[in-house]
């Protein structure tokens, strides 16, 4: 079991979906190798293109983030993604309890639209997550 119990990771989830802040992402990571302990070890309001610049290769970490969208000239939305970062440092023993931690996290980042698996900066491009947002709201505007 992971332990997400630190009360600044409560806060952080709070203050992303608070549509009255800027805050637009958090970041969590292991307190060290050996320990399933998960710690706060970023915020800030730069969205995906800021919450890449914290991954770490050697990292397996969990991200909250707000993704704000256009759908037309005339309209917005925000929508929240859950990352799972496997970075290609990460030792096997860490990448076999993901799964296991990863449940124990969304019981703390409970609502959100879809997940992202990442284990590679690519994978955390903004278009491609915009249109699986724009599925899962069930309004795209895309044609395919």
């Amino acid at each position: 079991m992971a332990d997400v119990s630190a009360p600044e990771i409560r806060e952080a989830y709070e203050d992303v979906r608070n549509d009255k802040t800027e805050t637009n992402w958090l970041l969590l990571d292991y307190a060290s190798a050996r320990e399933d302990r998960l710690v706060l070890t970023g915020t800030g309001n730069g969205g995906l293109t800021e919450f890449k610049q914290n991954l770490q290769e050697e990292n397996a970490s969990f991200g909250y983030i707000r993704v704000k969208y256009a759908n037309d000239t005339e309209s917005t939305r925000e929508k929240f993604i859950f990352v799972v970062w496997i970075g290609s440092g990460v030792k096997v023993m860490r990448k076999a309890k993901l799964s296991v931690h990863s449940a124990d996290v969304k019981k703390v980042l409970s609502q959100f639209s879809i997940e992202v698996p990442a284990n590679s900066i690519e994978d955390l491009n903004e278009d491609p997550i915009v249109v699986r947002l724009r599925k899962a709201g069930g309004a795209s505007y895309d044609r395919a």
